[in-house]
C-alpha cells in the first residue's frame, strides 16, 4: 500500500516526487512509456530559471530524477497504467496484470504534441522540426532564417508572432482561407510585416532527410491540388495538444478535449487524486508551469493525507 502514486515523469512528476519525497511519504513514481515526458524531444532549454546557459532536455530530466531519488522516490520504469478503479480508496491502478494500490495519486501525465503525419517530420524532429517556439525559437539554427509555422488557430498565431523576434521571414500555413484564431490575435497576425499568411495549403512533406535537416516544406493548394515548395530552416507545428489521460475516461472529470478539470488548486473530481502538468494546462504548457503545478500537487497530496489518515 502505497501513500503516494506519481503518474508520469516530466517536470510536474518529478517535482511531485522531489516534495511528496521530502515530506516523508515515500512516493512510487511511475515513469510511463517516454521517461521525461515531452522536454526530452527539445533539445536545448534557455527558459528554466537557474541554467544561464540552457541545457539539454534529457540531462535536466535526469538531474530531477537523481534529487528525487537523494530524497527516497521508488521509480518503476515502462510502466504504462492500463485500468483504473477510483471509486473508492485505496485507489487501485493496473499496469496490465500488476496491481499498485494507493492512498492517493497525483496525475502528471502531459500532453502529447498533435503531428502533421507526413513524410521528413519524425526523421528531422529535433533537426528544425518542432513544437515550440517558446522552446526553441531563439536556438541559432533559427536566427534570421525562413520559418513555418503550421496552424490557424490562437496557438498558431502566438507562435508566429513570437519567431517574428528571431526569423526573417514568417510563413503561417494554413488549410483554410481565413484564420480561426480570435480577432485580436488575427489582428496582430495580419498587421505583422514579417508573417506571411499561406492560404488554402497543407504540408505533404518536410524537407531534406536526406541532409539531416530541415531545408524546405512540400505544399498542396487544397483547392487546386497544385504542389509547390517553400525554403525554410523550421517548421513549427501548431495544430494542438493530445492530452495523454484516455485510460481516466468516466473516472474523473475532463474537459471535451481531454484535458483534466481541476478545482480549488490541483483537486480532481474524485477526492484525494490530484493532477498536474500539460495533461491540466491547455494555456502555458511550459515546463517552469509543469514544475510549478507539480509542486502544488504535492503539498495538496500532503495536507490530504495529514486530513484522512
Amino acid at each position: 500500500m502505497e501513500n503516494v502514486i506519481i503518474i508520469g515523469s516530466g517536470c510536474a512528476g518529478w517535482t511531485s516526487a522531489i516534495y511528496t519525497a521530502r515530506a516523508n511519504l515515500k512516493p512510487l513514481l511511475l515513469t510511463g512509456g517516454q521517461p521525461g515526458g515531452l522536454l526530452t524531444t527539445t533539445g536545448v532549454v534557455e527558459n528554466f530559471p537557474g541554467f544561464p546557459d540552457g541545457i539539454d532536455g534529457v540531462e535536466m530530466m535526469m538531474r530531477m530524477q537523481k534529487q528525487a531519488e537523494r530524497f527516497g522516490t521508488r521509480v518503476e520504469y515502462g510502466v504504462q497504467i492500463t485500468k483504473i478503479d477510483f471509486s473508492r480508496r485505496p485507489f487501485k491502478l493496473w499496469a496490465d496484470d500488476q496491481l499498485f494500490e494507493s492512498q492517493s495519486v497525483i496525475i502528471a501525465v502531459g500532453a502529447s504534441h498533435r503531428h502533421l503525419g507526413v513524410p521528413g517530420e519524425t526523421e528531422l524532429e529535433r533537426k528544425g522540426v518542432t513544437y515550440c517556439a517558446t522552446c526553441d525559437g531563439a536556438l541559432p539554427v533559427f536566427r534570421n532564417q525562413p520559418l513555418v509555422v503550421v496552424g490557424g488557430g490562437d496557438s498558431a498565431c502566438e507562435e508566429a508572432t513570437y519567431l517574428t523576434h528571431f526569423g526573417s521571414k514568417i510563413f503561417l500555413i494554413h488549410r483554410r482561407d481565413q484564420l480561426r484564431a480570435s480577432k485580436i490575435m488575427v489582428e496582430r497576425v495580419m498587421s505583422n510585416p514579417k508573417i506571411q499568411p499561406v492560404w488554402n495549403s497543407v504540408v505533404t512533406e518536410v524537407l531534406d532527410v536526406k541532409q539531416d535537416k530541415v531545408t524546405g516544406v512540400k505544399l498542396r493548394n487544397v483547392q487546386t491540388n497544385a504542389i509547390s515548395e517553400l525554403a525554410c530552416a523550421g517548421v513549427f507545428g501548431a495544430i494542438g495538444h493530445i492530452p495523454s489521460t484516455g485510460v481516466f475516461a468516466g473516472q474523473i472529470e475532463r474537459d471535451a478535449d481531454g484535458y483534466i478539470i481541476c478545482r480549488q488548486g490541483t483537486n480532481t473530481s474524485v477526492t484525494g487524486i490530484f493532477a498536474a502538468g500539460d495533461c491540466v494546462d491547455r494555456i502555458y504548457r511550459q515546463a517552469i508551469t509543469a514544475a510549478g503545478t507539480g509542486c502544488a500537487a504535492a503539498i495538496d497530496a500532503e495536507r490530504f493525507l495529514a486530513s484522512h489518515g
